[in-house]
């Protein structure tokens, strides 16, 4: 099979690409200038050199191709220019999918997120379970309405089309919203704890890549949703796993919700104004989507696709083993 990637570059890339690379098939990936490519060139992976929102790049890489993996995607909680979520989660998904039918492939792997879910009334909720009014980030809505056109594409022109939902990603290699708070963890960065009882579900990154690749092989997954993780820990007993692992203390003080929440939305508007990120991951987006918690159930996946996910604490102790051996 000849699989098109895109976000080859990226966290779940990077070992999507190590998952493939042992398989027979042929890998293309669609490549910024400038990225780091050394791993993808020993990977033996062909490089088109383009960008997503290039119609002309992404169809003339795509041709010839068995399936598309869609990774590539805008991932942060706050963009000094939140147009850029519209842009590259929107528009570019909308490229890449009807690049794909024009090119004629016989499967599309979409990668979304659990958060396009919201906050639906069944906790934890299901494939099946009817989003919740309220999507609490720019990015969790542009990804929500970057898949209504896929889906839209797969009612209307048969796009063969299969989704999937990750929950909170853990392991090597992370640099974004969990593994810098992994991070300040481990190194005390942090003053304060908060959202004790706030539920998230996890998933180990090698996970999410070998569903990825389970949902490429298996013929009937056409038209399905997969939910991806297992492991339900709230805050507090997340943050006591990471504290008994690393071997640190974890801060004292706990803070109020309302205090929480006002911090902030007055780091938030800081941030707008001197056009640096928000302190201590105080977003507002990714404080609201903490707060509201992420609950589910992704046992479907492992009923359909045959995953079998990885306990969390393995993905904490390479994320900790990185980081400890970082600052010797």
């Amino acid at each position: 099979m000849r699989v098109f990637v895109t976000g080859a570059t990226g966290f779940i890339g990077r070992h999507v690409i190590a998952r493939l690379r042992h398989t027979p098939h042929e890998m293309t990936c669609l490549v910024r200038p400038g990225s780091r490519l050394e791993y993808l060139q020993s990977a033996g992976a062909r490089l088109v050199f383009g960008d997503i929102l290039d119609r002309e790049a992404v169809l003339a890489g795509m041709q010839g191709h068995d399936a598309v993996v869609h990774l590539a995607a805008l991932y942060s909680f706050w963009e000094r220019r939140p147009r850029r979520y519209y842009d590259v989660n929107v528009e570019g998904t909308r490229r890449v999918m009807e690049c794909a039918l024009q090119a004629g492939v016989s499967k599309v792997v979409l990668v979304s997120t659990s958060l396009v879910y919201g906050v639906p009334p069944e906790r934890p909720f299901r494939e099946d379970t009817p989003a919740g009014r309220r999507l609490l980030s720019a990015y969790a809505r542009s990804k929500y309405a970057g898949e209504c056109i896929a889906w839209e594409l797969q009612r209307i022109a048969g796009l063969p089309l299969v989704v999937l939902y990750p929950g909170g990603v853990l392991g090597p290699g992370d640099v974004k919203a969990s593994g810098q708070y992994v991070r300040q963890l481990v190194q005390r960065e942090l003053p304060a704890r908060v959202f004790e009882d706030s539920v998230i579900t996890w998933v180990h990154v090698r996970d999410v890549a070998e569903a990825i690749f389970l949902a490429l092989e298996k013929p009937d997954t056409i038209g399905e949703r997969y939910l991806l993780g297992k492991e339900r820990l709230s805050w507090g007993e997340f943050n006591r796993m990471v504290s008994e692992m690393a071997g640190v203390p974890l801060p004292r003080l706990v803070m109020p919700t309302p205090l929480v929440l006002a911090a902030s939305l007055l780091a938030t508007a800081w941030a707008y104004l001197s056009g640096r990120p928000p302190i201590w991951q105080l977003a507002w987006d990714s404080i609201r989507t903490i707060h509201a918690g992420l609950e589910f159930d992704g046992s479907k996946a492992e009923r359909e696709l045959g995953l079998r996910y990885t306990p969390i604490r393995e993905a904490l102790a390479e994320m900790i083993a990185g980081i400890v051996g970082e600052s010797r």
